[in-house]
């Protein structure tokens, strides 16, 4: 997303050398990493800091944020989650998975790829166009991105919305009211259910750990 404000602190990095690390293992061409968790768990932060490291080892890494394939617009997705109901409508249907599939299919393919992308100062969505030709990884983020299909690599942040309530302020990106905090239960609720597709975590303590 345009103008994401990302808090990188030691943690990221440490867990982010250990991604890499557990990637480079098992490295193929057109490898896919997909990093879920909660709102403000530092799932932006760690996608930049691993596509930046895999650098090192002259690997391209393209970071995708499935926060861009949301089916509802931005200025409109808070009054239409008030209209049908929060507990009714938040949670894996609210992405278009066509899309983030057909973005994924492109890269696979080094096909050119346009997709959406937030500008979160206007709160429009603009078009991003990418030429995947040359692209060794695709690095997926968002809160249920370890749901997409083809992904080689699940790493899923336990942090919940109680642990990050101040990178959630810190970031700044919605007001905080009972509204927000009814989404952020049901969006929970929907991403703890992903749990079971990881293969990495990040724990309560932000380490990596190997899933059992």
């Amino acid at each position: 997303m345009l103008e994401d404000v990302l808090l990188i602190e030691d943690k990221h990095r440490k867990v982010g050398a250990g991604i890499v690390e557990e990637i480079l293992k098992n490295k193929k061409d057109k490898y896919i990493i997909a990093i879920s968790g909660e709102s403000g768990s530092g799932k932006s932060e760690l996608t930049h800091v691993v596509a930046k490291e895999l650098r090192k080892y002259n690997i391209f890494a393209k970071p995708v944020h499935l926060d861009n394939f949301f089916k509802t617009l931005p200025l409109e997705r808070r009054a239409w989650r008030e209209k049908n109901g929060v507990a009714n409508v938040v949670g894996l249907g609210e992405i278009n998975w066509e899309g983030v599939q057909k973005t994924v299919d492109d890269f696979k393919n080094n096909r050119k790829s346009s997709m959406p992308c937030v500008d979160l100062v206007t709160e429009h969505v603009d078009t991003l166009t990418t030429d995947f030709d040359g692209i060794d990884m695709l690095v997926l983020d968002g809160l249920y991105a370890v749901n997409t299909e083809g992904v080689d690599l699940h790493v899923f942040i336990e942090l919940t919305y109680h642990e990050t309530k101040k990178a959630q302020t810190s970031r700044g990106k919605e007001k905080t009211d009972e509204l927000r905090m009814q989404t952020l239960e049901a969006e929970h609720k929907a991403v703890q259910s992903l749990k079971s597709k990881a293969d990495l975590f990040v724990n309560m303590d932000y380490e990596l750990v190997k899933a059992r």
